[in-house]
């Protein structure tokens, strides 16, 4: 077996990775301020971004969750592989040759970590469908494309391909790539019979399903031929890799265009995918044979950065019954989103890749034009189920439609849809009014239960709310979370103006080491910190030296190392925190005023000492001391100024 990957080789790796083009590929990061980056936490439910990238000390912090690390552990927590596996993918990535302590080049094929195995193998797969897709053997698979208006460059940009009629095509050339079968069982790409596994997938077109950072993970297979007993659309079953409850079609293609248009489509197929891309709505994805759920949530609001300030989330469905059900069981799960939901339907039933086909791609684009808020949809789904030629059919459309006018956010739309909801139902706008009002109140008192926790309970729990700061935390900076306190030290508390200075001056001298060259490394060195979280971070960094003060990332990796480690989680903090200068130059200024503020409270805390001293001391009985304590009082003030006329 292969040994430990040698140590400089792992910061190395550290070193070379952009932390930012990493974390891109799961969150939509935006600007914070010079040299930072901020995003909803990939680690849990959250409304407001909290989750902030520093990349010039190569680490993120989550202000909500207190979620920390470097790029390392970022894709061992996301991709739920080792520490090895994580260093791998990333020597991967930038093309770096990792040493091993063994002296070998690390471990051989059946050695890999399994997820990484996995992704090789649907690599591979997916380079054999597309260019099968390109033989004789593939007619069929290119007329069908042809027939709904794909042409080659359509399947090459959606990655199209095609399964061969055999039962081991697919099986012999991973076998020949050197898999075993005991690996291609694991893959989902494979069944098992009498005689050992056989191709899944066969005589099928292909579409490969990637997950949001580019990979291949499984893959949807549409029925060709007549004399196939399969379903009309086969996938990959569950697998390590391929969660379908997780997965959506198309995020690879459409996650940029979702973030930059705060839009995002779900749409029922693969080929409305790709009818919609083609058409011009490159925000467009699809579950894969299953409904859009919680964890589909998740990842939409990650990347339309739901945070109240605006975005949309628009479904296409059937005009049939199964696709009002599918509208319907959307809208439950409405309330999760900031964003506002809304719900195309086309009035003959096609979906966008008909729509497509039979009027072109302004036809698509009409489609998601003419979107409804999904509530007006699901308000008049249930009045469909009753008479409304009734007394009895209005009073039961009423109640069941009450308490959907009663989930609208907008406080300011809702009694617009009452008065609607009275027009439809030919009552008085008074009595629905008031249903409304009743079901709202009800919403409320349902919901209240939770009114009033503390921070930090219900951890855990799908929130959809940001913890936020505690009590008494300092504006725009949250304490470190329940999980993360320091046994070992009291908090520090934002409001004393001594601790908030120190932490301060740690935030300066954590993300710009360099300010510590020369004489202020002496100076700084010599401060006396009085709040003992941080006097143990001072320390930490005194014993840590100048040597690593040239580079951010090092220095702050070095830390980690001499801090407590309860500590570990603070320092993390500081170092993440975005600095309030939006310029080069600004920053340069604010950690300059920032140590000068520092130095001059150190200052000031010695001409207090020296000043007891003098006033204690029998100037007659010992002149010599009394004159020296002047000098040093006359020469610590000269520093003062000097100080305030630098900064």
């Amino acid at each position: 077996m292969a040994g430990l990957i040698k140590r400089e080789d792992i910061d190395e790796v550290r070193q070379r990775t952009d932390i930012k083009e990493v974390v891109d590929g799961y969150v939509t990061l935006k600007g914070a301020g010079l040299g930072s980056f901020k995003g909803l936490c990939p680690f849990h439910d959250e409304r407001s971004p909290s989750f902030t990238v520093r990349p010039q000390v190569g680490r993120y912090h989550c202000f909500g969750c207190g979620e920390d690390g470097d790029v390392i552990s970022f894709v061992q927590k996301l991709d739920h592989t080792t520490f090895h596996e994580a260093v791998e993918k990333l020597a991967a990535r930038i093309g770096y040759e990792l040493r091993y302590e063994d002296g070998g080049s690390g471990p051989n094929r059946e050695e890999i970590g399994r997820r990484q195995r996995l992704l090789d193998a649907h690599k591979i797969a997916d380079e054999f469908f597309r260019a099968q897709l390109l033989t004789p053997g593939a007619t069929e698979g290119r007329n069908f494309l042809y027939g709904r208006g794909f042409d080659r460059a359509a399947a090459e940009q959606f990655g199209v391909g095609y399964a061969p009629q055999g039962w081991d095509s697919l099986l012999k050339h991973l076998r020949g790539r050197g898999y075993t079968d005991a690996e291609l069982k694991l893959t989902g790409m494979f069944s098992e019979g009498g005689r050992g596994i056989y191709d899944r997938f066969r005589g099928r077109l292909i579409w490969p399903i990637r997950d949001i950072a580019g990979d291949t993970i499984g893959f949807g297979a549409r029925k060709l031929y007549e004399d196939d007993q399969g379903p009309k659309y086969l996938n990959t079953p569950e697998t390590a890799l391929y969660k379908k409850s997780q997965v959506l079609y198309g995020i690879d293609l459409a996650k940029r265009n979702i973030a930059k248009e705060r839009q995002l489509v779900v749409v029922e197929g693969y080929t409305d995918v790709m009818a919609c891309h083609l058409a011009g709505i490159t925000t467009a994805v699809a579950t894969c044979g299953t409904a859009f759920g919680t964890e589909h949530i998740k990842i939409a609001r990650r990347l339309l950065s739901d945070d109240g300030s605006g975005g949309e989330v628009i479904f296409t469905f059937d005009g049939d019954a199964a696709g009002q059900k599918a509208a319907l069981r959307a809208f439950e799960e409405d309330q999760r989103f900031v964003a506002q939901t809304y719900v195309a339907v086309e009035p003959g039933g096609s979906d966008p890749c008909e729509l497509r086909q039979a009027k072109g791609d302004s036809a698509v684009r009409d489609l998601i034009g003419t979107r409804r808020p999904l509530f007006e949809f699901a308000i008049r789904a249930s009045l469909r189920r009753h008479n409304l030629d009734t007394v009895e059919g209005r009073i039961a459309a009423l109640r069941e439609s009450a308490p959907v006018v009663a989930q609208i956010r907008d406080a300011g739309i809702r009694p617009a849809y009452a008065r609607e909801l009275a027009g439809w139902l030919g009552m008085p706008v008074e009595e629905v009014s008031r249903a409304v009002g009743a079901a709202a109140k009800r919403n409320a008192q349902g919901t209240s239960g939770g009114a009033g926790q503390g921070y930090g309970q219900g951890h855990g729990q799908n929130q959809t709310r940001s913890a936020g700061p505690a009590h008494g935390a300092a504006p725009g900076v949250a304490p470190l979370p329940p999980s993360a306190t320091l046994p070992a030290f009291n908090r520090p508390d934002p409001r004393d103006p001594v601790a908030a200075m120190e932490r301060q001056a740690l935030e300066v001298v954590l993300q710009q080491p360099a300010i510590l060259e020369g004489a202020t490394w002496l100076r700084f060195s010599e401060a006396r910190f009085s709040t003992p979280a941080y006097l143990a971070i001072h320390e930490a960094i005194r014993a840590s030296g100048q040597g690593s003060i040239g580079d951010p990332a090092r220095w702050v990796e070095q830390l980690l190392q001499e801090v407590p480690e309860p500590l570990r989680p603070l320092v993390s903090e500081l170092a993440v925190v975005p600095l309030p200068a939006s310029t080069a130059e600004a920053v340069q200024r604010y950690c300059r005023d920032i140590l000068a503020r520092l130095f001059e409270l150190q200052i000031t805390r010695v001409k207090a000492d020296k000043m007891g001293q003098l006033q204690r001391l029998d100037a007659t009985a010992d002149p010599e001391a009394f004159q020296r304590l002047n000098r040093e009082l006359m020469e610590l003030e000269m520093q003062r100024r000097s100080l305030r006329m630098d900064s």
